[in-house]
């Protein structure tokens, strides 16, 4: 790469992540890092006495845990099926935002299987489902695609970064760099030079890339939702919980693309690369995302409603009652179907800053109502429970399961901030070449 290129302004303010840590940062590290270590004092303590300091319980044996699994892997999902669409549909405008859907997607992968594993109360024996597996089991099936997904999600990562890779280690001397940067930038570009040959190379890798993890990644949530579709208990024996579950996790995936766009556009002064356009497309998306989620949504529980049994009756009192989740269930209709509609669908109260919000509200919302699929579903047996004591059947999370939860989103914004330090966020070679594609091409009065 020309050495020269190192004077581009799109590379100058981009080029932080390579000064000497500061006291901030160091600070945010250790207050994430002291996070996590508690969250890590609480796994020991369940895994020493057992899931009796939990809420979980003989009825509710999902609580939190469950619910924090189906939505990280939904976020995970989410970033690497946008990202794939993106680039396959060749969208310039969403250049700066495609590494930071990838981050997403390889991260997510990385912390959410963990939540499933605390479920375990013998987690020695997580090993029998590679020994001895049963392709008949879905839990099987849902192991395999994960497995899958990482290891596409993580070379389709590892390859979107190499053209930064080498353009760091043509310019390290003029840039400074300490020696373990050199060596370490010149080993992770594998001798990409920017030749003809090597660029459409690697272009067609990422397209292949791109081509597979969007099937993957539709199947692989597709095997979790299945996972509840494919039981008889009510609440969860649905035949559109799959495409209900891609849905959602799409418009997850948005909000929380908005919402980094937002912490990195106000942190690293970014106005000029996260435009007001991305939060006004990405905006406009979350709208037509809540349209159809509610739709989703309602269609889902107007047909169980309209063939109401006792026990799908037991489950719709629940939901309905504000003495027990009614506050939760039409607080999260509300955030997730409503709001976005309301802030961005008119003029007067659309912003930066408003469309952030709103996306901070959906995750919230979506949080919640994958609490409401699976908590209270739990809590309503097939036959009513009698004489029995009332914390066996209702589930109430302990300090162990959030400290836990908070753990693994410490845990995600740390690693974001970690490969921040060693590597652009932005995909700077990329940028590069559409601005260079952006002048080449010729107006219609500059040709006649």
């Amino acid at each position: 790469m020309d050495s020269n290129s190192i004077s581009n302004k799109l590379l100058d303010e981009n080029m932080s992540f390579i000064a000497k840590p500061s006291i901030k940062w160091i600070l945010k590290v250790v207050v994430l890092a002291l996070i996590v270590c508690v969250g890590l004092y609480a796994l020991f303590l369940q895994v020493t006495k057992g899931h009796l300091i939990t809420g979980m319980r003989d009825n509710v044996v999902w609580g939190v845990y469950i619910v924090n699994f189906v939505f990280v892997l939904g976020l995970s999902y989410a970033g690497a099926l946008i990202a794939g669409i993106f680039h396959l549909g060749r969208v310039k405008w969403a250049t700066p935002l495609q590494r930071i859907l990838k981050l997403i997607t390889v991260f997510s992968l990385i912390i959410g299987p963990f939540y499933i594993l605390l479920c375990l109360g013998r987690p020695e024996r997580l090993f029998d489902l590679f020994l001895h597996p049963r392709i008949q089991s879905p839990i099987i099936w849902d192991v395999v695609a994960i497995v899958t997904d990482l290891v596409f999600c993580i070379v389709y990562l590892y390859f979107t970064y190499i053209k930064d890779f080498a353009l760091l280690r043509d310019n390290s001397d003029k840039l400074n760099m300490p020696n373990w940067r050199k060596k370490f930038y010149k080993f992770v570009a594998i001798g990409y030079d920017d030749t003809p040959k090597q660029k459409k190379l690697l272009n067609q890798s990422l397209d292949i890339l791109a081509a597979i993890i969007i099937p993957t990644t539709i199947i692989a949530y597709s095997l979790l939702a299945w996972l509840f579709g494919m039981n008889l208990k009510v609440g969860w024996h649905s035949s559109i919980f799959a495409p209900f579950f891609i849905l959602s996790a799409v418009y997850s995936g948005v909000a929380l693309l908005i919402l980094i766009m937002w912490i990195y556009r106000r942190t690293r002064k970014l106005e000029h690369i996260f435009t007001d356009n991305h939060f006004k497309y990405l905006g406009f998306a979350l709208m037509g995302l809540s349209l159809f989620y509610g739709y989703f949504y309602f269609s889902e529980y107007i047909t169980n409603w309209y063939n109401m049994q006792k026990t799908s009756g037991l489950l719709w009192e629940k939901y309905l009652d504000f003495s027990e989740y009614g506050f939760y269930f039409y607080g999260s209709i509300f955030l997730v179907t409503l709001l976005p509609a309301i802030v961005i669908g008119i003029p007067w109260f659309r912003s930066v800053g408003s469309i952030a919000f709103t996306s901070v509200a959906v995750l919230v919302g979506l949080w919640i109502l994958r609490y409401l699929m699976i908590v209270p579903v739990l809590e309503t047996p097939y036959v009513p429970i009698q004489d029995i004591r009332p914390d066996w059947v209702h589930y109430s999370a302990t300090w162990i399961e959030w400290s836990l939860t908070i753990a693994g989103v410490a845990l995600f914004v740390l690693f974001f901030i970690l490969v921040a330090k060693i590597a652009p966020i932005i995909p700077i070679a990329e940028m590069e070449e559409d601005q260079e594609e952006a002048k080449k091409i010729v107006s219609p009065k500059e040709e006649v």
